[in-house]
């Protein structure tokens, strides 16, 4: 059974990554993902934007997917649809990206557990931008 970080794990994953990959990050200032990247840009995260067919979002370039990226990436923050987590955690095996965030209302437990079993770090269900406004300001 899937089971997130306790709090401690999840102050400490916050305060360790530098660079996030925004899966889903959408353009539209009144999306959520684009509500959540731009308060993490304010924060001191890299964002990377990850989404097909847009060329920048919040200043930085757009890649079509997370293995279009030509540099290292600490965290995947997931803002798609439960049933594309599964691509989403291959995509992460084989980036080798070390850590998955899969945002509020993203629910995928098999793909957590794989991932989980590939050595990657998981938070499912939960807002980045809430836990670090909870836990670092």
């Amino acid at each position: 059974m899937f089971e997130n970080p306790d709090t401690d794990a999840l102050r400490a994953l916050l305060q360790t990554v530098k660079t996030i990959a925004v899966v889903g990050l959408s353009p539209n200032p009144s999306r959520p993902s684009h509500r959540v990247a731009a308060y993490l840009q304010r924060c001191g995260y890299r964002i990377v934007p990850v989404r097909p067919m847009v060329d920048e979002v919040l200043g930085e370039k757009a890649y079509a997917t997370l293995a279009d990226i030509p540099f290292a990436v600490d965290i995947a923050d997931v803002f798609r649809a439960p049933g594309e987590a599964d691509a989403i955690v291959t995509d992460c095996i084989k980036a080798g990206i070390p850590r998955l965030w899969l945002q509020d209302g993203v629910i995928n437990e098999p793909a957590a557990l794989r991932a989980q079993a590939a050595g990657i770090t998981v938070v499912m269900d939960r807002c980045m931008l809430r836990d670090h406004a909870n836990l670092l300001t």
